[in-house]
């Protein structure tokens, strides 16, 4: 097959609009797009289908192999940079092929805006009178005569019928979800949704195969919705529908359709029952976060009850639930891995202003003595405090302050590699494991839970920070000394960022060396909401204009490698840490 930059892959059987299906996607593409049908079925497959030079047809001999596996075939015959399942029963957009390549980033699933599909009236012979599709009639409601009535294709959208969002109830079954747009999250052009209708997706052809493709376990077909919805969100991607573009669907609301696959009761139940177990029990081993935190980041959620939460919240903990570094290095490949230990000195740059309230300010220090393995400690502060090697400052705190406080520790330290450490943040020795592969880039580990100091809510998302980066000292120390003395020649701006490595020069940085990420096996834990914080912490993920900074997110009431719930007792899960 020829490389295209999309693949649009129809699996069909027995479907009566095939050709108009695949005559709506050619007619309404505006990029490089095929179209990939999988007819299964057995000769003559796909009755009437036109020759296209960019349509190609696969059948799988005299055998029915079911939806999901005749998507995995077809997506493994592709050669495009993007996939996009829809149903023989569909009507596309104009552009729709580059309107959801130009907003779909490598983790993201996305689906279109949907319409209902008015797809034919039954037209009475005798009066003319037209009635909607269903079955063919066979008295006219005007003529009150038994006629004869013809097919009359409309296919056109229900312009009146729209749906946005979606979402699964405790059973995991497929709902709909309109209120959920009225929402401020939900009102973006592009909106997260929390589920989708199993008809039309598209995403990145490489990351459908990183989700592990359709789950042929599951059956032929049924509850694909949950599975693409669970797979694309607990793997720490998003799942979003992009209101730039749209697809029309045929819904058989009436008797009279054919269906694609017949399939009993018992299949249906079948499905639903896997699909049940699977994600309530956390079977999936690439996801990075639990079930309970994909519904909590919607909640409230019709369908789930304060109980039902909490019980699936039980049974996770119960479980241990935990995900382990390769899975989420499997994720996401901009994890680096730490280098082999080949002696490199290590040293600490720990900077406060002084303000930070007691017992926080202590057992962080005592936790650093802890884990630190006897590296040496530089501590820069604005007033004097009795921890490492003590520098003091006269000065008022203030985002220069810190930088200044930071260049100064790192000219005192004497180390091949520096950690940045802050006055609120519990570190794990793990974290201090790390060796940086090179000398010309920053490090930043983002195994790292926020947890507030008022109410002891833990929150995970992949970020990065500046209290949790390491690095080479030189590279550091020439790095604060050209942020200085930008400062004092141009003033402070806030455009120009804080994390090293996260801005070229021709966008506001420093320098243009490179940031990478690790994953410590043990988290680290950023105090929150203590009272001092120079930065404000946000708790929704709507508080966040772009989604991709709230990939990953995970609340909880308790972290992972740190012993005891937190939630409404953080000031007692604080001297139980410390022993005391």
């Amino acid at each position: 097959m020829p490389n295209y930059e999309l693949s649009v892959i129809i699996p069909a059987r027995n479907e009566m609009f095939l050709q108009r299906t695949v005559d709506s996607v050619l007619e309404a593409r505006r990029g490089d797009t095929e179209v990939v049908v999988f007819a299964d079925e057995s000769w003559p497959i796909a009755p009437g289908l036109k020759s296209h030079p960019d349509v190609t047809l696969i059948n799988y001999s005299k055998t029915v192999i079911g939806q999901r596996a005749a998507i995995n075939i077809a997506a493994r015959l592709s050669r495009a940079k993007y996939i996009m399942k829809l149903d023989g029963h569909c009507r596309m957009d104009e552009g729709f092929d580059v309107k959801l390549a130009a907003d779909c980033e490598y983790e993201d699933v996305i689906v279109p805006r949907l319409y209902n599909l008015w797809a034919f009236d039954w037209k009475c012979k005798r009066c003319g009178l037209r009635t909607y599709q269903g079955p063919k009639p066979t008295v006219c409601s005007a003529c009150t005569k038994e006629t004869e009535h013809i097919m009359r294709m409309v296919w056109e959208p229900r312009w009146n019928r729209m749906t946005d969002s979606m979402r699964f109830d405790s059973d995991l079954h497929f709902q709909y979800w309109r209120d959920f747009s009225k929402r401020p999250e939900g009102q973006p052009e592009i909106a997260p949704t929390m589920s989708l209708l199993g008809a039309c997706w598209f995403l990145h052809r490489q990351r459908y195969w990183d989700l592990d493709g359709s789950d042929e376990a599951h059956g032929s077909w049924g509850q694909q919705g949950t599975e693409i919805a669970c797979k694309a969100q607990l793997s720490g991607g998003r799942l979003l529908v992009n209101k730039k573009t749209w697809y029309s669907h045929v819904f058989r609301t009436q008797p009279g359709f054919q269906f694609p696959y017949a399939i009993s009761h018992q299949q249906t139940e079948r499905a639903r029952e896997y699909s049940k177990k699977f994600w309530r029990e956390g079977r999936w081993s690439k996801a990075v976060m639990p079930l309970s935190a994909l519904v909590q980041s919607y909640w409230p959620v019709p369908g789930w009850t304060e109980q039902d939460l909490e019980q699936l919240k039980a049974s996770e903990n119960g479980r241990r639930t935990q995900f382990a570094l390769a899975q989420v290095i499997e994720r996401n490949p901009k994890h680096v891995e730490s280098a082999p230990d080949t002696g490199l000195t290590k040293g600490i740059v720990y900077y406060t202003e002084n303000r930070c309230r007691e017992p926080i300010f202590s057992a962080v220090q005592e936790q650093l003595k802890r884990v630190t393995n006897g590296h040496q400690i530089v501590s820069v502060s604005l007033k004097p405090i009795d921890f490492g090697d003590n520098y003091v400052l006269g000065l008022d705190r203030g985002y220069v302050t810190m930088f200044q406080q930071i260049l100064m520790g790192l000219s005192q330290l004497d180390t091949d590699v520096a950690y940045l450490c802050e006055h609120d943040a519990l570190y794990s020795a793990e974290h201090f494991a790390f060796n940086p592969p090179r000398n010309d880039t920053y490090y930043y580990d983002e195994n790292v839970w926020r947890v507030s100091a008022r109410t002891g809510q833990a929150l995970f998302h992949y970020h990065r920070s500046v209290s949790m980066m390491c690095a080479n000292r030189r590279l550091l120390l020439d790095h604060y000394r050209e942020r200085l003395a930008r400062i004092e020649r141009e003033g402070f701006s806030y455009r120009n960022g804080f994390e090293p490595g996260c801005r070229r020069v021709s966008h506001g940085g420093y320098d243009n060396f490179e940031a990478a990420s690790y994953f410590s096996a043990r988290p680290c834990i950023d105090i929150r909401d203590h009272g001092t914080n120079l930065t404000r912490t946000n708790w929704r993920k709507e508080q966040y204009r772009n989604p991709k900074f709230t990939a990953g997110w995970t609340e909880s009431d308790r972290v992972e490698g740190w012993p005891g719930i937190i939630k409404d007792r953080f000031n007692d899960w604080l001297k139980e840490i410390m022993g005391k």
